[in-house]
């Protein structure tokens, strides 16, 4: 995943943000939260898991379906941004 590396920084920050998440989810279940309150973090952390795939779905159209040796035409780019919101819709 080489077109990771670019955004390895800002990736890293989301997991471990996610990590937080996961963890306060591991707390709520061990002080015997309210389901409502569990439910609210179970919700945050897979909004948080949907959007980390998006962003590395949305990059992986870009750097490996459009070919980075030339411009892609204007239907190329057209269709690899509709990919990436028909990608977004589904998986937020």
């Amino acid at each position: 995943m080489t077109h990771v590396i670019a955004d390895r920084q800002k990736l890293l920050n989301r997991v471990r943000r996610l990590r937080g998440q996961v963890d306060a989810i591991e707390r709520a279940l061990d002080a015997e939260a309210a389901c409502s309150e569990v439910m609210r973090l179970l919700t945050a952390a897979r909004g948080a898991i949907n959007g980390i795939m998006a962003e590395v779905v949305e990059d992986h159209i870009h750097m490996h379906m459009i070919d980075e040796g030339r411009k892609p035409s204007r239907a190329e780019a057209e269709a690899a941004d509709e990919l990436v919101e028909v990608l977004r819709s589904y998986i937020r």
